[in-house]
């Protein structure tokens, strides 16, 4: 939380003028706009259920007297608000990459693909049409960079999963930002083929950035970024409260968010970008409430950062909502069972993803502890130990399904948090926008609709 402070003194507060990045923005307020905007800022929670953006709220409300920037927007009544469906082609409940894909290309496709048709024809990417129109582009995420939700504005391809082709197919596309984790698909000593995509980017014109520091020297807009800032994900905001070193090496979405909207308002013509708080969807899918939480909340700070720059810009549509819900998580406790989050020092996946060993009920219980504040019962030490090292069923980003299913349940009556399951949901989800062009929002929109409605709002060509 203490990273916010990046904000007023550095490259955001240099592109805005002096703000101060608390959440309590004073330039936030329904203002006179032109009549299409110039840039879009889209900004997608994943997997972020309704109960989540609430939770976050109220976490935040009773930890720092403060609203999130998201709420702020219908408490203040600054933005407009409206429910959007989520299915894909193929279901009911989406994936990613179908979900991302309604959007980029327009059309539902079937869970898995990215802008590719039942039949296999292609749906053309909304970042190539705008790159096409003479705006600059790109996607900025806390996962890696080659993963479904930023590959659906950009690419074609029948499988999502081959993130080590989608990270190839990046190249030629020349998009002016591209940042996120995801460093083993670039990698020649982590890729199958041995193919150095560090080098066959730097050679193309890019300017690469691999750490924070790298991050924060980018000052051109003439060359194409690619930030890559580590292996995998980046790590889960909680985690890196009291870790020095991540800190210092991995910048947070608000970061990344900040330097992106510097570099890419450079262009007179204008800039889409899309900014994805990844991980609130991969610790929905491991019942992991502080991380859900706190990533939920990074996520808002990057909102915060983009509302702030709308509201200045005055050119800018800010579009942010989630492409699914995820395990329809809900506070059912009491108020002091929710405020053991505010100790909370780690994650479900730090204190089991972590362990390299079996430990004693004894130890199990101590590390919990430490990382968030309560004692479970030896009773349920012993249950969760039994669980260990179990690899039989494989949860999506977790290894042992099993393991982080039964600790979440545990955790309820500590946190008084309770979850519906470990997978996406169908339901309708919440959208908002701010800026010119939200005036045209309707109360209920399907997920493809937003492809035309961005088109339209800046002026661009159905293609």
């Amino acid at each position: 939380m203490k990273r916010r402070d990046f904000f007023t003194n550095s490259a955001a507060g240099l592109l805005l003028g002096p703000i101060t990045f608390s959440g309590k923005p004073e330039n936030i307020h329904p203002v006179k706009t032109r009549d299409s905007a110039k840039n879009i800022i889209f900004m997608v929670s994943d997997g972020m259920s309704t109960g989540t953006l609430n939770m976050a709220d109220l976490l935040l409300t009773r930890k720092e007297g403060r609203e999130s920037a998201w709420m702020k927007l219908y408490s203040e009544k600054t933005g407009r608000r409206a429910f959007m469906e989520t299915s894909s082609s193929s279901a009911l409940v989406t994936d990613s990459a179908a979900g991302s894909s309604a959007w980029g290309g327009g059309k539902k496709v079937p869970n898995g693909n990215l802008n590719v048709n039942a039949d296999g024809s292609f749906n053309k990417p909304i970042l190539q049409k705008y790159k096409e129109a003479g705006k600059s582009v790109g996607c900025v995420t806390s996962v890696t960079i080659t993963h479904a939700t930023p590959a659906g504005f950009c690419i074609n391809n029948k499988s999502r999963g081959d993130e080590s082709e989608i990270a190839d197919q990046y190249l030629d596309l020349k998009f002016d930002v591209m940042m996120g984790g995801g460093s083993e698909f670039f990698s020649p000593e982590t890729r199958k083929d041995k193919k150095d995509l560090f080098a066959a980017y730097t050679s193309a014109g890019y300017n690469l950035a691999r750490n924070r520091d790298d991050l924060l020297a980018l000052n051109s807009a003439r060359k194409p970024v690619l930030g890559v800032f580590c292996e995998g994900a980046l790590p889960y905001s909680l985690d890196t409260f009291e870790d020095k070193t991540l800190q210092s090496s991995v910048p947070t979405l608000a970061e990344m968010t900040g330097k992106t909207l510097e570099l890419l308002s450079k262009n007179p013509k204008g800039f889409v970008v899309q900014i994805e708080g990844g991980k609130v969807d991969w610790a929905a899918h491991s019942n992991d409430a502080g991380g859900l939480l706190y990533d939920q909340i990074a996520f808002d700070e990057a909102v915060q950062v983009a509302l702030d720059f709308a509201a200045k810009d005055k050119e800018t549509l800010v579009i942010i909502t989630t492409d699914h819900g995820n395990a329809n998580p809900g506070l059912f406790g009491s108020d002091k069972n929710f405020d053991m989050l505010q100790k909370f020092r780690h994650t479900n996946n730090w204190i089991m993803g972590g362990l390299k060993e079996m430990l004693s009920p004894a130890q199990l219980i101590e590390r919990i502890e430490f990382a968030q504040g309560y004692a479970i019962r030896t009773e349920e030490a012993e249950k969760l130990l039994k669980l260990f090292g179990l690899k039989n069923e494989k949860g999506l980003y977790i290894t042992n399904k099993p393991l982080f299913k039964e600790f979440g349940s545990i955790q309820t009556k500590y946190t008084g948090i309770g979850w519906a399951g470990m997978d996406h949901s169908s339901d309708y989800v919440e959208l908002a926008m701010f800026g010119p062009g939200s005036e045209k929002l309707d109360p209920f929109v399907k997920n493809t609709d937003l492809h035309n409605f961005m088109l339209d709002a800046t002026g661009v060509a159905r293609v």
